[in-house]
């Protein structure tokens, strides 16, 4: 049964912290701040331009208590999601960490469960156009997979025919309703009762190319450890689609170094790739109902619209060892106009929501939380940023220069560059001209406003899934 704590109220929750958050650092400023000098001073840029300048800057106390609160907030949530992770791998309780890795290595203590072995499930719908280069990049895996099968749920086009032709196996749904997480718990449903330990599942998105060693990396990590239940992908964007692309590759270069400076430690099993022991798989279903929200007997709760993220925080609530390593990635399809971003994010968001709100609060979900916290912290910050330049250029005949502001502008495009820096001269450009990444944020930050109004007022949910243009000319032709 669904928890169901917050349902609702976690967007209101949210919505009201961070506001609160935001409003007492405002006041805390305010009445700290220096007084304002009377007038700016003119000056000479490169010995030509002139321009007005100001040298106003906060207090130090100011300047000195803003990072110390910030750096507070990180070690805090660091150091609280390092002592979870740790309590979990040492927990010796299977019924609240069936999955924890000691009860796992105990359990199978002098035990050959054979060795591993790799199913592939694609679950596919209309997805003609960009199956064939998924499965292409499987079967030139340099360790292949053992099994490959294309989940055909409602399909209408030429999935199943190529699929075929690829010289795959193809499941089609029956009477399935509840779009991919319900295709996959039919096949699942089939399929794990007869795999032992050492059998891994693979669940890819048929839009997803892996690269070469990624199942050489996988299959190496579980087999020299036992205790580990999943590995996920690190995802980079496909080539193409103009300026909306750069900024989606942009932003998935970030979450890969995030990820890589976590030393792996996952945070979401992105449903673009990643693996599975089938004991964790088993022991989800087993658990649905009981300790975790959704349909005893279902791997994927149907209600979640990310479910991705919402087995993620399952198989971490059952005390889960999972990882990311930087051997293992994919490149993922973007999405090509901003009606198709917009919608695609706002189920992400969403979806998000509605998982740390059925699973309330708790240890493994407190990251969750923060992360949630911060997005809509950041939504505050960025949008107060802006709408004071924006009164700033229509309220003064005269653009101000603020060296001290100016000189944390810099810093922050820095930042933008290094995080960007191994995607080439068109992240590096894009990421250096700094403010039409910035409207991009503020448009994932109308997505998050939105998804906060629709869950708080209780609208329904929707999933929508992108139609490609059917492919001009061969199976490998470039998808459009």
């Amino acid at each position: 049964m669904r928890k169901g704590r917050f349902n609702r109220a976690v967007g209101i929750f949210i919505a009201l912290t961070a506001s609160g958050a935001a409003a007492l650092l405002w006041f805390a400023v305010a009445a700290g701040g220096p007084e304002l000098s009377e007038s700016p001073a003119q000056g000479l840029l490169l010995g030509f331009w002139s321009i007005l300048y100001n040298t106003d800057a906060p207090a130090p106390r100011v300047i000195l208590a803003a990072m110390a609160l910030a750096l507070l907030m990180a070690a805090g949530v660091a150091t609280v999601d390092r002592r979870i992770a740790n309590r979990s791998r040492r927990s010796l309780d299977p019924l609240t960490g069936p999955l924890a890795p000691r009860v796992v290595m105990s359990a199978t203590r002098g035990v050959y469960a054979g060795p591993v072995t790799v199913t592939v499930l694609i679950p596919a719908h209309n997805e003609e156009t960009s199956l064939p280069l998924t499965i292409a990049s499987l079967l030139e895996q340099s360790r292949r997979p053992d099994r490959v099968i294309v989940v055909a749920d409602n399909c209408t086009d030429a999935t199943v025919a190529l699929a075929q032709r690829a010289g795959v196996e193809v499941v089609e749904s029956v009477d399935n309703t509840q779009k991919k997480a319900g295709a996959l718990n039919q096949v699942l449903k089939r399929l794990l009762p007869g795999l032992g330990d050492n059998d891994v599942v693979m669940i890819m998105d048929a839009d997803t190319r892996l690269d070469d060693g990624f199942l050489a990396a996988a299959v190496d990590r579980f087999s020299h450890d036992r205790a580990l239940m999943a590995v996920g992908g690190l995802f980079y964007g496909e080539d193409g689609h103009g300026l909306i692309g750069q900024f989606q590759r942009n932003e998935y270069l970030r979450y890969s170094r995030e990820i890589g400076r976590r030393r792996g430690r996952v945070f979401v099993l992105t449903g673009t790739a990643s693996m599975f022991r089938s004991r964790a798989l088993r022991t989800v279903a087993e658990s649905r109902g009981a300790s975790i929200p959704g349909t005893p007997g279902d791997v994927y709760d149907t209600a979640a619209l990310t479910e991705d993220n919402e087995l993620t925080i399952a198989l971490k609530s059952l005390g889960g060892l999972m990882v990311s390593p930087a051997q293992c990635t994919v490149v993922t399809e973007l999405m090509p106009s901003w009606s198709t971003l917009w919608a695609q994010r706002l189920r992400w968001q969403r979806g998000a929501l509605e998982n740390i709100g059925a699973y309330g609060i708790t240890p493994q979900t407190l990251r969750y939380w923060a992360q949630q916290l911060g997005i809509g912290y950041g939504v505050i910050a960025l949008g107060s940023y802006l709408l004071l330049i924006f009164l700033m250029v229509f309220s003064l005949d005269t653009w101000i220069w603020f060296p001290f502001w100016l000189g944390l502008g810099v810093l922050f495009m820095v930042e933008r560059v290094a995080t960007v820096w191994r995607g080439g001269w068109r992240a590096r450009l894009l990421a250096v001209t700094l403010f039409p990444e910035l409207f991009f944020d503020m448009f994932l930050n109308v997505v998050y406003l939105k998804g906060v109004a629709d869950i708080s007022l209780g609208r329904t949910a929707s999933w929508q899934h992108v139609t490609h243009a059917r492919p001009r000319e061969t199976m490998g032709a470039e998808r459009s």
